[in-house]
């Protein structure tokens, strides 16, 4: 007696599975877009079920070397579940095959922030780096656009917490917590970190100073440990005359950097602003002594001297 053909979309997804395991991949293949029909025909409304579908049929492209087919079944299963890490993943190595370094890089990046220990992204990232270095030299960086922020209820580095941190995103948290500062950040974090502050930089060109904090913020709750973040966001605040935020930040950014002449010149001219000219011209000395031909700071001193006589 003939066996039973699958007629159902799990026993086609399992029947799938099991060619997929023998390293029956055009078969596997074909199993999968048979349940993707008849899940679409049936007309419900199951997109985990339809993402797994197309995400299981993009492995299967992947392991054909059939990258183009791979990249479109995953995209596709990124926009029914997005940052779903198998999709990525997969569609990373195709861009990876494809010679398509950026793209690759990104989608290693976004699966280092839903999941920090993924030896296949952090290795991913580490030969994309390599690979865009190579091509475009060291600032390459520049030439990235916008990485994806995971919000942080993806991000399964989190569900070790207590609840009430999920319900916090990067974009809400304005200060860093004690737990934050506790917390030693990833590879994914720093990178994540150091995306989010050169686009606060870029905000600052434009004049955007309140979006630019924003973006120190997100930035500085990924890694806290970058002096320069500390120093450009207290620049915002300068301008946004918030200027007892803008000491906070230059000596939190002194702490991490002891010789930041940014932070320094900044935090003088905070306690400037304040009439604490005492605190300024001490600022401006500490600054000088690491700078000694610092224009601006020579300027300032003259100025915050004449308001101490």
């Amino acid at each position: 007696m003939a066996p039973k053909l699958p007629d159902s979309v799990e026993e086609l997804r399992a029947a799938g599975n099991l060619s997929f395991r023998n390293g029956q991949f055009a078969e596997a293949a074909t199993l999968y877009s048979r349940a993707l029909r008849m899940l679409q025909a049936q007309g419900s409304s199951d997109p985990e079920k339809e993402s797994v579908l197309y995400s299981n049929r993009a492995a299967c492209h992947l392991k054909d070397g059939n990258c183009i087919d791979c990249i479109k079944d995953c995209t596709s299963a990124l926009a029914l579940v997005p940052f779903g890490m198998k999709p990525l993943l997969r569609r990373a190595s195709a861009y990876e095959a494809l010679e398509q370094y950026t793209l690759a890089y990104m989608d290693y990046l976004t699966v280092l922030q839903i999941d920090d220990s993924v030896t296949s992204a952090l290795e991913g990232s580490s030969r994309m780096t390599r690979a865009l270095m190579d091509s475009f030299g060291p600032e390459w960086r520049q030439k990235l656009p916008s990485i994806p922020l995971v919000p942080v209820s993806a991000q399964k580095r989190w569900e070790c917490l207590p609840s009430g941190y999920c319900k916090e995103t990067a974009k809400s948290k304005s200060k860093e917590t004690t737990a934050t500062k506790s917390r030693v950040p990833s590879a994914g974090d720093v990178e994540r970190a150091r995306v989010l502050k050169e686009e606060g930089n870029e905000l600052v060109k434009k004049g955007n100073h309140k979006q630019a904090i924003e973006k120190y913020n997100e930035s500085l709750w990924f890694s806290n440990l970058e002096s320069a973040t500390y120093s450009n966001r207290a620049l915002c605040h300068l301008v946004l005359k918030q200027y007892k935020e803008a000491v906070k930040d230059c000596t939190e950014a002194l702490s991490l950097d002891g010789k930041n002449v940014k932070a320094f010149y900044r935090r003088a001219q905070a306690y400037k602003a304040l009439k604490d000219y005492k605190s300024s011209f001490a600022d401006i000395n500490s600054l000088l002594q690491i700078e000694p031909r610092n224009g601006p700071a020579q300027k300032l001193r003259q100025e915050v001297n004449r308001s101490l006589n």
